[in-house]
């Protein structure tokens, strides 16, 4: 338990300099807590205070903050994820990336709040807590080992209870879509931030926790867990279509709005996604269902090929190696997600750079023989990718890059560097002006207006009209940032309010908060995300998307719509309170009481 006058709230970071090889423990000021709270937004004051303007990513001077919530192993339904900050490789921007499994758990149960990496090691190492005796091991024996060998060796090396979070091949040779992994096939996937982990010679995380986590009111968070939990019972995506069909769920209803993005989204139907369906997955390869710590939804598929049962794979990653580059095999597509969790990469944008490269391919600006619908040679090209090598070497850089560098900027399908996921922003007003505005880059998590505008949950808005959309995004970025702060699934705002996190924060923690209060701390946190990427030279200019979402969808249904970008934009900037350079004002900044 914490020294802290909130004594619910784990308040200990742990330090650890990989140069010297030296770890060191901290207290987190009781102030910090209450504007940031803990996760993402932790994470990101933490950076913005260490870093200095144009710091390398892939230097020992960029930070990696690995950090839980106030509430992590709590009885709080989902309570056990971990977000993974640092400065991204891919972007240039803040960064994080936050991940499910159950070693944030463990690292609660330990008495951490957060982990804090500085510098580099002269050698590859792994740092294992166990409990409060903490040192850093070598790990040159799975250095080049995948994600699934290196788990299975280090559990056996430290303690087959704990859990691990580690990088592949990919992370090694900081491949800039490289990811962090746990329990295997769980990832904090976005954004490289396994780059910058190898990057630092770190291999692995282990940890094992088993101390209690006590809560301020237990009869009150009892009480306020029950009826979350007949909450997401009463959801009919929480308790039947996640549950059911995980969430490839969604590719038969994005196709029939006709915003399933197809051959590096120059179609928004795809003409066999009944093929590569949630309900072609459950009656062809699904043998189980995979639960995150105290989740009561289990959204996680486990799938057999052949000999072999494999996580997932996810709607993102079946989009991003299915109809984003025109392949109906979704044998083939599940054995591309393993392959890619093996060697730990990023499913959304590998998958999306190889549909730009097909494109490129299409129109006759690169020369390497990579069709729309043909996976020949593509395992291996995942393979070369990881391992940084001839043209997944290429590859590995990101679409961006990559389009760039042969001469067609224009068909990477990004925003700020990060490969747009799978709903076509022509479809859904407010989710496109989400894509622009998300400081991480194309990112669909940072506004899921998916939710109002395509699946009426909570309740249904009009996808195509502009008007209101920036209010919305405003308060679905917001609430989106306090719930990476503490940290939550995001899926649960199908079920919940505001005013439910409250209460679990009250209950659970003794901080006296209510939902209006906790938005703001969600408005402070994503202002100073905003505030880092402007120091670093990012300004309106880059809340921009690709230009061919200003071109008509030639069919489906959302056929000759376009984004309506710029109108949103103006509307959006001034809700928030920032110049016309997308910049938070003296005001604005004075107003959250943030330091900078």
């Amino acid at each position: 338990m914490s020294d802290s006058p909130l004594p619910y709230i784990e308040s200990k970071i742990l330090r650890v300099s990989l140069t010297d090889q030296m770890i060191t423990t901290e207290s987190i000021p009781e102030d910090l807590y209450r504007k940031y709270l803990g996760g993402r937004g932790l994470g990101v004051k933490i950076l913005y205070d260490a870093l200095s303007p144009g710091v390398d990513a892939l230097s020992p001077e960029n930070l990696l903050v690995f950090a839980i919530g106030p509430l992590t192993a709590m009885p709080v339904p989902t309570a056990g994820r971990l977000a993974v900050v640092t400065k991204s490789p891919l972007t240039g921007t803040i960064f994080d990336s936050n991940v499910g499994g159950y070693i944030g758990a463990q690292l609660r149960r330990a008495g951490y709040a957060a982990i804090i990496f500085e510098g580099s090691a002269p050698t590859p190492v792994y740092l294992w807590i166990n409990d409060d005796k903490v040192e850093l091991r070598d790990a040159s024996k799975v250095w080049g080992k995948d994600v699934y060998e290196t788990t299975d060796r280090l559990l056996e090396e430290t303690d087959p209870k704990a859990q691990v979070a580690c990088i592949g091949p990919a992370g090694e040779n900081k491949v800039k879509l490289a990811a962090i992994m746990t329990d295997k096939h769980r990832a904090a996937g976005r954004g490289g931030v396994g780059a910058v982990m190898g990057s630092k010679n770190l291999k692995a995380v282990v940890a094992k926790g088993t101390g209690s986590v006590g809560v301020d009111d237990k009869d009150r968070l009892t009480e306020a867990v029950k009826r979350a939990r007949r909450l997401i019972k009463k959801n009919a995506v929480t308790n039947k279509s996640l549950p059911i069909y995980g969430t490839s769920v969604l590719v038969n209803v994005t196709n029939e709005f006709g915003m399933l993005p197809t051959h590096n989204f120059q179609e928004g139907t795809f003409n066999d996604a009944v093929g590569v369906s949630g309900e072609k997955l459950i009656e062809r390869l699904l043998v189980g269902r995979y639960n995150c710590y105290g989740c009561p939804i289990g959204c996680g598929r486990v799938s057999r090929v052949g000999d072999q049962e494999i996580g997932g794979p996810e709607y993102e990653t079946i989009w991003a190696f299915g109809p984003q580059c025109g392949i109906n095999d979704l044998e083939w597509i599940t054995l591309a997600n393993h392959e890619c969790n093996l060697l730990g990469l990023d499913t959304i944008s590998v998958g999306s750079t190889i549909g730009c490269a097909m494109e490129l391919y299409q129109k006759g600006k690169i020369e390497a023989p990579m069709k729309f619908g043909s996976t020949e040679g593509l395992l291996d090209l995942i393979r070369d990718m990881a391992h940084a090598r001839d043209l997944g070497g290429e590859l590995g850089e990101g679409s961006r890059t990559f389009a760039e560098k042969n001469g067609a900027p224009e068909l990477a399908m990004h925003v700020k560097g990060l490969e747009i996921p799978a709903y076509d922003p022509r479809g859904a007003q407010g989710h496109a002006l989400g894509y622009s505005t998300s400081n991480r880059g194309g990112c669909h998590l940072r506004s899921y207006l998916i939710g109002p505008e395509i699946l009426g949950s909570p309740v249904r808005v009009d996808r195509d009209n502009p008007k209101g959309k920036a209010d919305l995004v405003i308060l679905y970025q917001n609430l989106s940032a306090v719930m990476d702060a503490m940290i939550l699934c995001r899926f649960t705002n199908f079920a919940w309010t505001v005013d439910d996190y409250a209460e679990f924060l009250s209950a659970g923690t003794g901080l006296s908060i209510n939902g209006r209060e906790l938005l703001e701390i969600g408005e402070r946190i994503y202002n100073l995300e905003r505030i880092f990427n402007n120091r670093e030279g990012l300004t309106a200019k880059d809340d921009q998307l690709p230009p061919r979402f200003f071109s008509p969808l030639p069919e489906g249904n959302s056929r000759e719509r376009v984004v309506e970008l710029d109108t949103m934009l103006a509307e959006y900037y001034s809700l928030r309170g920032w110049d016309k350079e997308g910049k938070p004002s003296k005001d604005r900044i004075k107003k959250l009481k943030i330091d900078v």
